[in-house]
């Protein structure tokens, strides 16, 4: 081969390895990355089967929480229709689990929360419905969860209620807000969390 066509098999190769990189360096810059808003803090309560539920047993998978009570006659049912619709899109996937907090333990027990889970059609062990001390839930919601809710102290006068679904990766990091009475919003955050699963 003489000295010219070395010096453009060189080039030749040279320019792709350039273009290969330009393509590679496009991709990267185009992934979308979400924001980080701070880590849950642990906590534990009890399920709709009366078993504990806590941080620990939701690491390692990506969850939805919102906060809700089954008496609500507003904006709850939306909520748990789209949470609803949240399971569907994930309901083979066991690394992506609902979690759904009371604001109202003194009236949503474990019966009446595994009542309100079965008419939902909640799948066990994906779609969790959670009540317990309503100080610790208040604030894990304005504290742990840090939901735009009104100052209170969790004692009997106080009740909070927020139409946010709040989306928390396997490692307990608050990624994402998403109105949950909107489905435009609920779509996007459906597309977060394949995001993630991609990522992982």
């Amino acid at each position: 081969m003489s000295g010219r066509k070395i010096v453009l098999a060189i080039l030749s190769f040279a320019v792709g390895i350039y273009i290969v990189l330009v393509i590679e360096i496009k991709k990267m810059s185009s992934v979308e990355v979400l924001p980080l808003y701070g880590n849950i803090p642990e906590f534990s309560l009890i399920d709709h089967h009366g078993e504990t539920i806590n941080l620990e047993k939701l690491k390692g998978n990506i969850w939805i929480a919102d906060f809700f009570f089954t008496s609500c006659a507003g904006i709850c049912p939306r909520m748990t229709e789209q949470m609803a619709r949240i399971q569907e899109a994930f309901k083979n996937n066991p690394k992506v689990k609902l979690v759904s907090f009371t604001v109202d333990p003194q009236t949503d027990s474990v019966w009446v929360l595994s009542m309100y889970a079965k008419g939902w059609g909640a799948i066990d062990g994906k779609w969790f419905f959670v009540t317990g001390e309503k100080k610790k839930i208040y604030d894990l919601a304005r504290y742990g969860f840090k939901l735009p809710v009104e100052e209170g102290d969790g004692g009997p006068g106080d009740f909070i209620h927020s139409d946010r679904f709040v989306l928390v990766d396997a490692d307990g990091r608050i990624r994402g807000y998403y109105s949950g009475i909107d489905p435009a919003e609920v779509d996007k955050l459906i597309k977060d969390v394949k995001l993630i699963l991609k990522k992982r």
